[in-house]
């Protein structure tokens, strides 16, 4: 297996230049530009973390199996207790697809981190309470059935200023949690 070429097709399928990828896993431009052209080969360690940034594993890059999972059940969910809310990934090792669907639950008089301006697109639904939608301090709230989209433009952020829990579907591309 070539490595190297492996290693560019997944960051171009990721719309990642290379300083961009060198960035992400710490390495220098011209190093990785070595390793995507068969030049240099890089230690099991410094492969894990680029397979990582790029939304993989050594296990997933060196499986012959073509096979996609399509169907995802509630034990395949992933959940990361934040400080003021919950992530819940709903569609395991999404950061390698083209978009990132995950369930935020936000409790009662809590926000979410502020998000920074980003290239990409969101969408969320509130599927319990209601929220505040804030973009560059501007504030919209969205109920129960509602939906909401924005480009990652401005810094953006949840919040639940009510007395009950929210839970918001959010889908980012691309993947940003």
């Amino acid at each position: 297996m070539n490595i190297g070429p492996k290693i560019k097709r997944l960051r171009l399928q990721k719309s990642l230049t290379l300083s961009e990828l060198a960035s992400r896993c710490e390495l220098t431009k011209g190093f990785l530009s070595q390793i995507e052209n068969d030049i240099s080969s890089p230690s099991i360690s410094t492969l894990n973390d680029i397979l990582e940034a790029l939304g993989t594993n050594l296990a997933e890059f060196f499986s012959e199996d073509n096979s996609v999972k399509t169907v995802f059940h509630k034990e395949d969910f992933f959940e990361d207790e934040r400080e003021n809310y919950t992530i819940s990934w709903i569609v395991p090792n999404s950061q390698r697809n083209d978009m990132e669907p995950i369930m935020i639950s936000i409790p009662p008089m809590s926000e979410t981190f502020e998000m920074a301006p980003h290239t990409g697109e969101e969408f969320g639904m509130v599927l319990e309470g209601r929220i505040i939608l804030e973009i560059a301090g501007t504030r919209q709230t969205v109920k129960k059935g509602e939906t909401f989209y924005l480009t990652g433009k401005d810094f953006h952020k949840l919040i639940n200023n009510s007395k009950t829990n929210a839970k918001v579907l959010w889908v980012s591309t691309p993947p940003l949690f």
